[in-house]
């Protein structure tokens, strides 16, 4: 059976038909969470007339199971833990403390290299749009609402293409709104559902942040 989604760019338009009571909004901003959420949220973004950042987050995966998410980290030294699978796990806290560490350079590294000299995010009292191109356990996403709680965000509309229901409706309970177009009871993995899920570069978000920006 065909993938529903042709790729990142198609999956972001539709959400901006799904969000379209937000075009151009003056207090309404897009946030992509790299990398693969960056190409969804330039289609949204464009589609609604609304300004382009990005917002790192970053998955602590376990040790050689990298797949499995411990939970994640996102920009304001916020961590958000998957309780269950902590649970699970021998010398939880020296992991976590470990794969913290390790992720944090790369969030940094990504926070210089995306960012570069523009200004720090102003978020406070503005509405939000996080973008993923799809959740699993919604580690990522649950770390960027936690964050930009902390920024004082006056809305959280977290959009994805895709998600299981459990964690849609767990995400619901946290952020204010959820759009998600897809909801399969069968869910194993985002890639399943795009034709095209071609791994993105830093360049390739370089160059999309910089093209939103000339737009606005």
């Amino acid at each position: 059976m065909e993938a529903p989604f042709a790729n990142r760019e198609e999956a972001g338009l539709r959400l901006s038909v799904a969000l379209k009571e937000q075009t151009g909004r003056e207090d309404v901003i897009v946030l992509g969470l790299p990398r693969g959420g960056v190409p969804v949220a330039f289609s949204l973004a464009q589609g609604l007339h609304l300004p382009l950042d990005v917002f790192i987050v970053r998955k602590l995966g376990v040790p050689g199971f990298e797949e499995l998410a411990l939970g994640a980290i996102a920009s304001g030294d916020v961590r958000v833990l998957n309780a269950e699978v902590v649970a699970a796990l021998p010398n939880a806290a020296q992991l976590i403390e470990s794969v913290t560490a390790h992720e944090s350079v790369e969030l940094e590294r990504r926070e210089r290299l995306y960012r570069g000299d523009r200004p720090p995010l102003l978020l406070s009292e503005r509405s939000v749009i996080v973008v993923d191109d799809g959740v699993a356990t919604g580690s990522t996403i649950r770390a960027a609402i936690a964050a930009l709680r902390k920024s004082g965000s006056a809305q959280i509309i977290v959009a994805v293409p895709v998600g299981p229901p459990e964690t849609c409706r767990e995400l619901r309970q946290e952020a204010d709104e959820v759009i998600c177009l897809l909801e399969p009871e069968n869910f194993c993995a985002v890639g399943e559902f795009y034709q095209d899920f071609s791994q993105i570069t830093d360049d390739e978000v370089r160059y999309l942040l910089a093209q939103a920006a000339r737009v606005m």
